[in-house]
């Protein structure tokens, strides 16, 4: 049981773009191999190049979604980073430019929906439920992304809607007001535990975690996924797993 009875009925779902309908990772582990053979030591560790990069150790990519950085100063402080760590060179402003086409480039052309992605949309869409999007990247970009993955959706809330993103409960909220159903009556669906479903259940919303097997990022593995379930938060190791559960 949750704060909704069964998770059963809501009127909206608010969707991550990310690692939920997009397969960012993938993305990124080919931009990252591009990297890898151009700026890196050949024996490198190309799944620790990826982890590093989609955990932000350096909490660069979160001070942008607080507001405090631009994403570009973002991008190019994660990427001197990565190389300080693997033992590329120094990333600086004169560097920078070179490296991002290369990334960037290799990033965009990539981007793929999961194959589970369209049929929840058709599918929630059957069920008459208002579906939208609340990301941590900027609008405009997620709306490519999601043209350039094949998916219809409108991208109600980027970090760029109210200056700053998740797990702000304000931007969760926003989210459900402009897709026009009440946060109790509206499920978040992301991948990340913490910022996604544990930050959209504490803001009013039905949390639901996307835990697709082997993807956690650095300092997810000892999640405890039965104390989320116990406060009420859905998980769920797939898309296809949902319909059921909002559309009941």
């Amino acid at each position: 049981m949750t704060a909704f009875g069964a998770p059963g009925r809501v009127d909206g779902v608010l969707l991550d773009v990310d690692d939920t309908l997009v397969d960012t990772r993938g993305a990124f582990a080919t931009a990252l191999a591009a990297v890898a053979d151009a700026h890196l030591p050949d024996d490198v560790d190309r799944v620790a190049v990826l982890d590093h990069w989609r955990s932000d150790p350096g909490g660069h990519y979160a001070r942008y979604t607080r507001g405090d950085t631009d994403h570009r100063t973002q991008r190019r402080l994660r990427a001197d980073l990565l190389h300080r760590t693997f033992g590329g060179d120094p990333v600086t402003e004169a560097s920078f430019g070179a490296w991002d086409d290369l990334f960037w480039g290799t990033f965009e052309r990539s981007w793929r929906a999961f194959d589970d992605a369209a049929p929840l949309l058709v599918a929630l869409r059957s069920a008459g439920l208002a579906l939208g999007v609340v990301t941590n990247a900027a609008t405009e970009l997620q709306e490519r992304k999601l043209a350039a993955a094949g998916l219809d959706l409108d991208v109600l809330v980027g970090v760029d809607t109210l200056g700053y993103g998740k797990p702000h409960p304000d931007v969760f909220v926003e989210g459900a007001r402009l897709l026009g159903t009440e946060p109790a009556r509206t499920a978040y669906v992301g991948d990340e535990p913490r910022v996604d479903a544990r930050a959209a259940h504490d803001a009013g919303l039905l949390g639901v975690w996307l835990d697709r097997p082997g993807t956690r990022r650095d300092g997810e593995h000892d999640v405890d996924v039965a104390g989320m379930r116990g406060d009420g938060i859905v998980v769920v190791t797939g898309l296809a797993d949902l319909p059921a559960l909002f559309a009941g």
